[in-house]
């Protein structure tokens, strides 16, 4: 039913379907949006609650720019960005 309006009204699928978006600039800033939590944190390895399973984020020097509801920014050398089914 979602995918029908998507398509029907032209909206965004990422805003109707509760898809994260997830925005690379280099290997230095990864910025997620429509997340559902912080699962965990370190100087190496982020864990995100997504509403289909959750993200994983290896790499060094980890520091979180920016932490709302629903947006992350962080900041490290982003080795590995793995997506785990529920």
């Amino acid at each position: 039913m979602r995918r029908w309006i998507t398509n029907q009204l032209d909206l965004p699928e990422d805003v109707m379907m509760d898809f994260p978006r997830i925005t690379m600039v280099g290997q230095i800033h990864i910025y997620i949006e429509n997340h559902k939590g912080l699962l965990s944190f370190s100087d190496k390895e982020i864990r995100i609650l997504l509403s289909q399973g959750q993200l994983l984020i290896k790499g060094k020097a980890f520091v979180i720019k920016t932490i709302l509801p629903e947006e992350i920014l962080l900041e490290g050398k982003i080795e590995q960005v793995l997506f785990i089914p529920e």
